[in-house]
């Protein structure tokens, strides 16, 4: 009767991260007419009788507050606007035109707020000026305050009524040549204290960085990427847990190899070794998918992960599980040991550090699974170290990034 209700929640869990996955895909969609996006450059795909916009799929948050657009060539006119607006804004119109929007437009140096009548702003820009926009992390309840960047030098400011989560980046054009290069992830910061202050906000969901660098919700791996001690590790502040049981990243760019892995670990888990290679740890591999519970060799588990994937991991908490429970009162199951399937990667990777000093790794079981693109992979029963499982990612080649959201089913 356990293993019947168990499969009956675990089908229940597959269907609801399905169907958050679709409202998501419709939610996080970006917008564009009369323009076309190669990769990162956005160009105009009109006549220059008629306005081209893109909306971006998100809007800027607290961990992701900035983004830049480089001015690639100006076409006949320059006609080039970058501000927030909101989610729904109608792309026929360029960015600050409609209430609710603000924009500064290169061709003028003029601010738009809601009106198609500019207030000079700052100076016009040409062929190689970086404008930049974003959002203050002191503003108001009710009041958003709106910065506008040119070439890394803050140009002014503006308050408006709005909510966070309410702008999205745009880019307005309205002449023929016109391209951009964009970067939605782009960092912004200054020199003195307060702003150090800003930058390192980005880090306050981590709490273990080795050799990984985070702009925003993107990770990217800083490492030697030379030998399989050179891991880039990020370990989340917080574990997961019955409320925020799951978590997810894309590959936004695989790197030479591809050595990325998405997994859950013990608190004090070691820093040079990928999830899934030590104890009280599990991981799914992208790049040769296969799962990693507890040692240097793998089981096959699930398709390879590229650039563009979308990677899941979450646990099934018992029905009767308590975030106060004692670790002393859970049931002390020994993790079983994993079978012995070769990789070749690791194939001269001992196990010395697995015998390591750390918390109890032996508690309550629990269901891990796994998805990859909004579809579950698999899943595996494991032990739960006392202090809980923390989102853990590892990377180890060179050039390799992931956007990570910890908290995907709030959303």
């Amino acid at each position: 009767m356990d293993d019947i209700n168990l499969h009956y929640r675990f089908m229940n869990w597959r269907r609801r991260i399905q169907v958050i996955r679709e409202v998501r895909a419709v939610r996080y969609r970006e917008r564009l007419k009369r323009m076309l996006r190669d990769g990162d450059v956005l160009r105009y795909h009109g006549n220059s009788d008629e306005v081209g916009c893109f909306v971006a799929a998100r809007p800027l948050s607290k961990r992701n507050r900035y983004f830049e657009v480089t001015i690639v060539d100006t076409g006949v006119r320059g006609m080039i606007a970058v501000g927030l607006v909101p989610q729904l804004y109608k792309l026929d119109h360029q960015p600050g035109w409609l209430p609710n929007s603000v924009a500064f437009h290169a061709d003028d140096g003029k601010l738009y707020n809601g009106s198609t009548v500019g207030q000079q702003f700052g100076a016009k820009c040409c062929r190689g000026d970086r404008i930049g926009c974003g959002i203050s992390l002191d503003s108001d309840d009710g009041q958003i305050t709106v910065f506008f960047t040119k070439n890394g030098d803050e140009i002014g400011s503006v308050d408006v009524p709005a909510s966070p989560d309410a702008l999205y980046p745009a880019v307005g054009m309205h002449s023929l040549g016109e391209e951009v290069l964009l970067d939605l992830n782009a960092d912004w910061g200054m020199e003195d204290d307060d702003a150090q202050m800003i930058v390192d906000s980005h880090e306050e969901d981590w709490a273990r960085l080795y050799d990984v660098k985070v702009t925003g919700m993107l990770l990217e791996y800083v490492g030697k990427g030379k030998s399989i001690v050179d891991v880039g590790l990020a370990q989340a502040r917080r574990p997961l847990n019955t409320r925020f049981h799951y978590y997810e990243l894309e590959i936004t760019d695989a790197g030479e190899k591809c050595y990325i892995a998405l997994g859950l670990a013990r608190r004090d888990y070691p820093k040079n070794r990928h999830p899934g290679w030590s104890r009280g740890s599990i991981a799914y591999h992208a790049d040769d998918g296969k799962l990693f519970h507890g040692s240097g060799v793998g089981d096959p588990f699930g398709p390879r992960c590229f650039a563009g994937d979308v990677m899941g991991c979450g646990i099934m908490f018992p029905r009767d599980f308590n975030l106060d429970d004692d670790g002393d009162d859970w049931d002390l199951d020994v993790v079983p040991k994993p079978s012995e399937v070769q990789n070749d990667l690791y194939a001269n990777n001992d196990d010395e550090e697995d015998e390591e000093e750390g918390e109890d790794l032996e508690g309550r079981k629990v269901m891990v699974f796994f998805t990859r693109n909004g579809k579950v992979v698999g899943r595996k029963e494991v032990a739960l170290p006392a202090a809980g499982f923390y989102p853990t990612i590892g990377m180890m080649s060179t050039g390799e990034k992931v956007k990570v959201d910890l908290q995907p089913l709030s959303g």
